[in-house]
């Protein structure tokens, strides 16, 4: 009895063995039929930061199965010597999009769109060590200080912000001097402003401290925050709002007078009859009746 079992479950053994064998080599054989297409694309050998110049030992050729996407670089001609404007990192099939124009070079300035401009601001530690001022975020521009005019109160300095929904497009750190003429670390933002923002964040950047506030960068909506004084922080009236010069009211034109009209007076006037003829006589009327 345990003989045939035994002899059972051996053939058993044996034809599912068989079975899976013809089923992996049909399914083999589906598969090398219609396998997709491969292409020898460009990818990146090591991670390419922004600003890279790329050589010849920081790409290499590599596989792609499927269609190629548009932009996908295939060849090495023409890539060495071309900056990186955005990160490839290894491993990646190299982006049309991420390098810059042939001839543009590398470093921050390949990265710059035509018509806008990279503005270096400092700001504090704590918003440079905080690592939230990373290339490819969006910040929102305040600034605080005393504004100009008679009026002005030393003791009660104002906040407003100044520009929304910026790029940025570097952070890092500069060496300058202090007063005392010795090098100091500082950190620097580079964002990506127009050339009217470009001046306004000069300005500002000289007369007053800035402070950078991160906001989403989905949130593309611009606000109009009324700005704040110190003296609102502890329940003292908002600050009004900036009043406008009206422009000077020119006179009204006064119409010239007519001149008056002398309206003249009729004499007196009397028929005088003389039998059957008869005659007229006018007399001027006195100067007092005329008035």
């Amino acid at each position: 009895m345990n003989q045939r079992v035994t002899a059972i479950l051996l053939v058993a053994l044996v034809i599912s063995g068989v079975a899976t064998f013809l089923v992996y080599r049909a399914i083999r054989s589906r598969g090398a039929q219609t396998g997709a297409p491969t292409t020898q694309v460009v990818v990146a050998a090591r991670t390419l930061e922004i600003g890279t110049l790329i050589k010849d030992g920081d790409i290499q050729m590599g596989a792609w199965t499927g269609v190629t996407p548009p932009g996908m670089v295939t060849k090495k001609d023409g890539l060495i010597g071309r900056g990186v404007i955005a990160p490839v990192y290894a491993g990646e099939p190299v982006m049309e999009n991420r390098l810059a124009a042939p001839g543009a070079g590398g470093g921050l300035a390949a990265t710059i769109p035509p018509g806008m401009r990279a503005v270096a601001v400092k700001v504090n530690e704590i918003v440079g060590v905080a690592g939230f001022v990373v290339p490819g975020m969006r910040v929102d521009v305040l600034v605080s200080g005393v504004p100009p005019g008679p009026q002005s109160n030393n003791e009660n300095p104002q906040v407003k912000t100044i520009l929304q929904n910026i790029q940025v497009l570097s952070a890092g750190q500069n060496y300058q001097k202090d007063s005392e003429g010795k090098p100091v670390v500082v950190q620097v933002v580079n964002l990506l402003v127009t050339p009217e923002q470009a001046e306004v964040l000069s300005l500002a950047s000289n007369e007053t401290r800035i402070q950078l506030v991160l906001r989403n960068p989905l949130d593309t909506e611009l606000t109009k925050p009324p700005g704040t004084t110190k003296s609102a922080l502890f329940g003292g009236p908002p600050p009004a709002a900036p009043t406008r010069p009206r422009a000077p009211v020119a006179p009204a034109k006064v119409p010239p007078r007519a001149p008056a009209q002398v309206t003249s007076v009729p004499p007196y006037q009397i028929e005088v009859f003389n039998g059957d003829k008869q005659s007229e006589a006018k007399f001027p009327r006195p100067t007092e009746e005329k008035k």
